[in-house]
């Protein structure tokens, strides 16, 4: 299979996702998640007319943002991001997703570069308390996310979640209604909030089905992942 039939096939997914929920499919954006795999797949997808692209590793992010510069995309942020990785992220990417601690928006907030737009985030939220997960607890979001959204260089955007897979599909529904549920929390008490980041390649229709407004897919798009690189 080919990256383009993979894209069309994940494009009828969302749509058909969209169908079942009474959703128009242009309220769910599709994020291209392109870690690991070279600058050369991400043109073929870019040739399809996707335009937003993810990246969990910062310098390869960073060496296809500059190869490919010439086709205009929308560079994701979406990996665990360190505090000495800020710099480039601030200065090279349009969205981080993963903003999980105040430190790291407030260095994101000092290091963008005032000649471009601000930096979109999205706060990271650990909704169903996983151990192996990073973010915010959700009640600690609503304080998170209002000192977020004051901070200069920053467009806080609303939130991203990555819950544990689980093989119950009412399981998997319900953890997303609840996300979904914090969201509109948050945009009820003041919150100019439009981005609901969650969903990816095996839960994407249950994430569209609870209010996702932008999925995460990797592997249906681009195939299994190779080893991943040693700098993030």
């Amino acid at each position: 299979m080919t990256i383009a039939v993979n894209l069309q096939t994940v494009r009828q997914r969302i749509e058909q996702a969209c169908a079942a929920a009474d959703r128009l499919p242009t309220t769910v954006h599709l994020l291209a998640v392109s870690k690991t795999f070279p600058a050369e797949a991400v043109a073929q997808a870019a040739a399809m007319g996707q335009r937003d692209f993810g990246e969990n590793y910062i310098q390869e992010g960073v060496d296809k943002i500059a190869a490919l510069a010439h086709l205009g995309l929308t560079w994701h942020c979406i990996g665990p991001l360190q505090s000495n990785k800020t710099r480039l992220v601030a200065e090279h990417f349009d969205w981080v997703h993963s903003v999980d601690r105040l430190k790291i928006a407030q260095r994101l907030s000092e290091q963008r570069p005032s000649t471009l737009a601000p930096l979109n985030v999205c706060i990271q939220v650990n909704i169903d308390a996983s151990p192996s997960k990073a973010g915010f607890a959700p009640q600690e979001a609503l304080a998170m996310a209002h000192a977020v959204a004051l901070m200069p260089g920053l467009r806080l955007r609303g939130i991203m979640t990555i819950p544990e897979p689980t093989h119950e599909p009412a399981e998997t529904l319900a953890v997303h209604q609840r996300t979904k549920a914090l969201f509109d929390h948050l945009r009820a008490n003041g919150l100019a909030l439009d981005t609901l980041s969650m969903g990816m390649s095996a839960d994407l229709e249950a994430a569209v089905q609870a209010g996702s407004t932008m999925v995460r897919v990797g592997s249906a798009i681009f195939g299994g992942r190779t080893t991943p690189p040693l700098t993030r």
